[in-house]
């Protein structure tokens, strides 16, 4: 019996193939003259990878399916099996494998093709990555007519409204509405732009917009109690604030938004017994941070401090990186910051130790070192250290965007958590570490927070991860423990600060 090893048998599959490899090359990049036996065993072994791919798939192994594509993607360059590596993870609903090959795919398409551009972009809003996602769809919209970009903007509308964090795609879109002219003429688009515009304090566009939509449809409930909102939480024109909610009111009367609106008017007003009676009803109905926010205001300001907290309480375990929950109980309990206030534009530094523990099935491994992360500009500057204090890598991680330092080379991505992954080959979280590390749930991320009895945070649960909390008697972080459970298993990151 004849024995072939596999290289052998590569070979003899490359040679055999020369017959059928100008059907192959009739839609690959090189010529399909001068065919070389290096070549063709080249693309026999790309053939084969494609194949093993397949194989994978049907045996129901779609990670080893995704991942083998994937790589045949980037060998090739090939942007149709880039393409059908971000199908595979979309089939295997993978948020962040479908986004990896979607960059891909977009990286290695010609402008020209805006389906790879669009998809992208789509993935992009998909995962939330809101900040990320405009300047790239500025870039797009710009070299696309009216109609295209408004049918391209209404297609994002589902999406928008599944965001784990209105207040960051609002703001979001209304950064790429405010760089295109003329405006949309959806008024669903229109509606979200005139929202993200007064979370960024344009608020003379915010009620332009406002009552564009008002004046096309006198009886829409959503634009009326925007806008008698926007002038509630100002404090502004409250009697026309009031008419305005009271009607969208008596269009939707147990909408929890416009009750929501109607009691903070009523707050605004003087009048704390009905304030207090349409929040507790719209809490009741929608336990979302900020009403909570609002109805602990108002009972707090009412002299009932232990059911003001009883209700902030409450809505920091739904939502503690609310922006509204924040500034409120910035404003009123600041002793529950347990360490300094969290000032993105201070600059603060911790030092300290790591070490990680995977435990799969069958193995457990894991590191450790040392890690410095400095604060700065909004920016979070952090270097990782082996056991012996050797630098292995420095990742910064702006609002928009993470870049790796590593062997004199620097490597750009959107996500943060990813690239540390790359350099340490540790499940170590770069991403909201200066937040976390602070006390806080990292911004645009919902974040669910528990406090003890003393008011100091002793459990955040974010992004996946569970993070329990160790203070020394000065208020000082001594230790963070993280734990997170995947496909792979339970990882455990324990950090202690010097």
């Amino acid at each position: 019996m004849l024995k072939y090893n596999l290289n052998q048998i590569k070979r003899f599959f490359a040679l055999s193939f020369i017959s059928i490899m100008p059907y192959f090359l009739a839609t690959h990049s090189i010529a399909q003259s001068q065919i070389t036996v290096h070549e063709s065993e080249r693309y026999a072994s790309e053939m084969f990878q494609y194949l093993a791919s397949q194989v994978a798939l049907q045996r129901g192994d779609a990670a080893l399916s995704y991942q083998t594509m994937f790589n045949l993607a980037k060998n090739t360059r090939d942007p149709r099996i880039a393409q059908s590596a971000m199908e595979i993870a979309l089939a295997a609903q993978s948020s962040e494998a479908s986004l990896e090959s979607a960059r891909l795919w977009d990286e290695l398409t010609p402008d020209t093709d805006t389906n790879s551009k669009e998809v992208f972009l789509t993935l992009l809003m998909f995962n939330n990555k809101w900040n990320e996602a405009v300047e790239p769809t500025i870039k797009y919209l710009k070299s696309q007519t009216p109609a295209k970009r408004e049918a391209f903007l209404t297609q994002l509308l589902p999406i928008i409204g599944k965001s784990n964090n209105q207040d960051v795609s609002n703001v979001a879109i209304a950064k790429i509405i405010n760089s295109l002219k003329p405006l949309p003429k959806n008024t669903n688009i229109l509606f979200v732009y005139a929202l993200g515009e007064e979370k960024l304090g344009n608020f003379a566009n915010t009620e332009k917009v406002l009552l564009s939509i008002i004046q096309q449809k006198p009886d829409d409930a959503s634009a009326l109690n925007a806008l008698g909102y926007s002038y509630a939480d100002r404090n502004i024109n409250l009697t026309e604030a009031l008419r305005l909610i009271l009607k969208a009111n008596s269009s939707s009367p147990n909408d929890p938004y416009i009750l929501d609106s109607l009691g903070w008017v009523y707050f605004r007003l003087g009048r704390n017994d009905l304030a207090i009676q349409y929040l507790t009803q719209s809490f009741n109905q929608l336990a979302e941070a900020e009403v909570g926010a609002h109805l602990g205001e108002v009972l707090w300001v009412s002299k009932e401090p232990e059911a003001a907290e009883k209700i902030w309480r409450k809505a920091e375990s739904i939502n503690a990186s609310q922006s509204t929950l924040r500034d409120t109980l910035r404003r009123l309990r600041p002793d529950w910051s347990s360490t300094e206030l969290f000032d993105e534009a201070i600059s603060r530094q911790w030092n300290g130790r790591f070490a990680v523990t995977i435990n799969t099935n069958q193995t457990k491994n894991g590191g450790n070192g040392g890690f410095t992360l400095t604060r700065e500009n909004l920016n979070d500057n952090l270097e990782i250290r082996g056991p012996l204090g050797a630098s292995i890598a420095k990742i910064n991680v702006t609002p928009s965007q993470a870049s790796l330092e590593q062997n004199g080379q620097t490597i750009t991505a959107i996500d943060a958590d990813q690239l540390i992954f790359q350099a340490t080959q540790l499940p170590i979280p770069a991403r909201g570490l200066s937040a976390w590390l602070s006390g806080f749930s990292r911004s645009g991320s919902p974040g669910a927070v528990k406090r003890n009895e003393a008011g100091q945070v002793m459990e955040i649960t974010q992004d996946g991860w569970l993070l329990k909390y160790t203070w020394d008697s000065n208020n000082k972080l001594q230790r963070l423990n993280l734990t997170r459970s995947s496909q792979d298993g339970e990882i455990e990151v324990r950090l202690i600060i010097d």
